[in-house]
């Protein structure tokens, strides 16, 4: 533990602060934390050229913060959308990419002209991803969001037109999820113009931060950011991880216990949901939230739940070695007979649970954090228990 960090590492426990900087706000994943809080992890905890694992890393928070950082990364989902996400966050655009999607978007407004014809996707339909945005009030958006998709084959290479396929992305899930009123389309042109240009500012100052982190590695090193398409359990056979060095800090935050997130849908009007967003990133889905969520959280006793992610922290622990810091942010919709079972299930996978004084805020010596206003699912707000969350610290014995 780096003791020059353990201030900034405690105000960004705390921070209130919107999520922003870099390429964090490409997309609005679902319960991310907060960069701050990942960075004050990795700058107390790591140095650079270690490795650091996220193997939840939903929106790739961690990884970014790594990559600037000089950290070695590696993050594991088992959501295709996280994947698509993280590897457009974290890919360093170059000077050529950047001319290529500022002239692309500069011709894009007649292109989203509604009078134009659309190339529809009819795989994509028939496997029902626009469901739920075909309607009265949805289609013009829907059909938008097919001229946009077009216009991304004018791009000349895959990861321009990720990052433009990113900025549909972000400007759909802005138009559709979760909103009351569907903008038109020429609100949609406005706000994808300006998501766009957000976007590649943003991508600008991250593929600068980058290029410096490698300064921090010694000479002849590079940094590496990895994410694979793979559960936490069975992490420890994937040949990537096996090859690569012991995580000095596994930082993570897993689903909740009870809480009900959605993290591959988008809700329409109400809770009418659709799988859009795997259209748009082009990748499949197929699952249900219980897939991605460890179980429902109406099962009895949450069994599936704690059976699964105990499976998983066994692999980990078989990554790990002694100077491994395990960190997580976890919430619990029953804190009182949740935390006990889950600090159980750690220790049961192998881990046990460190203290550090200096930074804990409660009485029974962790460190808590009230997140007020955290949106769980389309129409539930304010201080429920979820909304308390504890940072955990784990390490082998």
């Amino acid at each position: 533990m780096n003791p020059r960090y353990e201030l900034e590492f405690v105000e960004a426990i705390h921070s209130r602060e919107p999520v922003g900087g870099l390429t964090h706000n490409f997309y609005r994943y679902p319960a991310r934390f907060s960069p701050l809080f990942a960075r004050g992890a990795i700058k107390m905890l790591t140095e650079p050229g270690e490795l650091v694992l996220d193997p939840f890393m939903g929106g790739g928070t961690a990884l970014v913060e790594a990559r600037v950082l000089g950290r070695q990364a590696i993050g594991s989902d088992i959501n295709p959308l996280s994947i698509f996400i993280t590897q457009v966050k974290t890919t360093p655009l170059s000077a050529s990419d950047i001319a290529q999607i500022e002239a692309w978007g500069a011709t894009l407004g007649p292109e989203l002209n509604l009078r134009n014809e659309a190339v529809r996707d009819w795989d994509w339909i028939r496997a029902g991803y626009q469901r739920n945005i075909d309607g009265k009030s949805t289609w013009a958006i829907r059909k938008a969001l097919e001229l946009g998709l077009t216009a991304v084959a004018g791009l000349p290479e895959e990861t321009q037109r990720r990052f433009a396929r990113c900025a549909l992305l972000r400007t759909g899930q802005w138009a559709l999820d979760c909103r009351s009123h569907i903008p038109s389309v020429s609100e949609f042109r406005l706000q994808l113009k300006v998501n766009l240009e957000n976007m590649i500012a943003s991508a600008q100052e991250y593929a600068h931060a980058a290029a410096t982190a490698e300064t921090y590695v010694a000479e002849g090193e590079s940094i590496r950011t990895v994410t694979l398409l793979q559960s936490v359990v069975g992490i420890d056979r994937n040949e990537t991880v096996r090859c690569a060095p012991a995580p000095a800090l596994i930082l993570t935050s897993p689903p909740y216990p009870g809480v009900h997130v959605l993290y591959h849908r988008w809700q329409v009007q109400g809770r009418r949901e659709t799988p859009a967003p795997y259209w748009i990133a082009n990748c499949l889905d197929g699952n249900f939230a219980s897939y991605y969520t460890f179980g429902d959280r109406q099962q009895q006793n949450l069994m599936s739940y704690f059976q699964q992610l105990q499976a998983g922290f066994e692999s980990l622990a078989r990554l790990a070695d002694a100077r491994t810091v395990l960190v997580q942010m976890v919430a619990f919709s029953d804190p009182a007979s949740q935390l006990p079972r889950y600090l159980e299930m750690l220790k049961q996978a192998g881990w046990f649970e460190v203290s550090y004084p200096t930074i804990s805020n409660g009485r029974d010596g962790r460190v808590w954090r009230e997140t007020p206003n955290r949106k769980w699912y389309a129409d539930q707000r304010g201080i429920i228990p979820a909304s308390k969350e504890v940072v955990l610290f784990h390490r082998l014995p």
